[in-house]
């Protein structure tokens, strides 16, 4: 499929029009500014994996899964007794989740870093983290969903490239555990990335343009949710010139709506290079949340909100909450090309 399902944009596009000028929301001064790329070092077969839980918990069952995930990797897990802590809905204390990102960091037996599930949480203990630990021994993490404000905060913070890849508890079907040995552990000086074949599924897995062209530029983002609470805090990323990719599960499209434009509102997309969207999983509906009220569809809400930015934007790639996932480092120099619906990492994302 190349360009079947792309919309017609005039019958899809609102008269709303999206501000041009930046906000001075968003521009926190304590946030660092330029710091040098730091990338860590590619995982091998035989390396250990320390697994956390900076959000939600996790049961027995899901440690276990996780642990015969990586070993499908030919990698060894290593947790420490906060692994099945629980604190509400919290795997543990805000200090037994910091802990153990920080333990990971500085343990030298440890070689990367893999977050067992997502869940809400990880914005809690982000003044918590040693910064100065983490930049000293820089490693592979990865994870999604919630994970998006560690990956924000480490970079912002540190200039490391982190991975917005599977969770332990993630389905480690062959396609991402491709997409993952290519990025991480055999990386490749340029690596495409092509969506699955969840697009023959229709509904939220359907692949369309929202407006045609290429971009270049870091990549940057994660998860809407936690991407727009970081505007004017010391975690906040920069995304002038930079490729911003989103993904979201279970939200209304007023919610999106809001969200989105809450970025705007900052000035915040007006700034960015090109936007590749995920899947938004479970994110449609076809009436209000009251009786007979009529509402947007979701690829409505994202062709109001996006195209008038003027830069190439698309919907489907395959990372989200999703089975098919890429593993997206945030920070490396990548192409996105709306028209072949791909991205293209222009540099390898580990040394």
């Amino acid at each position: 499929m190349k360009r079947r399902g792309f919309l017609k944009t005039s019958a899809i596009i609102s008269a709303a029009t999206v501000a041009n000028s930046t906000s001075l929301l968003g521009k926190n001064p304590s946030t660092p500014v330029g710091l040098p790329i730091i990338k860590p070092k590619r995982l091998k077969k035989g390396d250990t994996v320390g697994l956390i839980v900076p959000g939600g918990y996790i049961s027995e069952d899901g440690l276990k899964e996780s642990i015969e995930n990586l070993e499908k990797l030919g990698l060894k897990a290593y947790y420490t007794d906060n692994i099945l802590a629980r604190s509400g809905y919290l795997g543990g204390s805000d200090k037994q989740r910091s802990d153990d990102v920080n333990h990971m960091f500085k343990n030298d037996k440890v070689d990367g870093i893999m977050c067992a599930r997502g869940g809400y949480g990880c914005d809690r203990i982000l003044p918590m983290l040693d910064y100065d630990v983490i930049k000293a021994n820089p490693k592979v993490l990865v994870g999604y969903s919630d994970i998006t404000a560690l990956h924000n905060a480490i970079f912002a913070k540190t200039g490391l490239v982190t991975f917005h890849g599977p969770v332990g508890t993630s389905t480690f079907n062959e396609f991402t555990i491709n997409n993952f040995v290519n990025v991480i552990m055999e990386p490749k000086n340029k690596y495409v990335f092509k969506h699955s074949d969840d697009y023959k599924k229709g509904g939220d897995y359907e692949v369309y343009a929202i407006r045609e062209g290429k971009a270049k530029g870091r990549l940057v983002g994660g998860n809407l949710s936690l991407v727009v609470t970081l505007p004017c805090t010391p975690y906040d990323v920069d995304f002038k010139g930079k490729i911003l990719y989103l993904e979201e599960v279970d939200e209304k499209p007023y919610r999106v709506d809001r969200m989105l434009t809450e970025l705007l509102l900052a000035g915040k997309l007006q700034e960015v290079a090109g936007i590749a969207l995920g899947v938004f999983r479970k994110c449609d509906q076809k009436v209000g949340s009251q009786k007979g009220e009529r509402t947007f569809s979701l690829k409505e809400v994202l062709f109001d909100r996006l195209y008038d930015l003027g830069v190439p934007v698309i919907y489907g790639l395959s990372f989200g909450h999703i089975e098919n996932k890429y593993t997206l480092p945030f920070g490396i120099n990548a192409e996105l090309d709306v028209m072949n619906q791909t991205i293209t990492l222009e540099e390898p994302a580990v040394l």
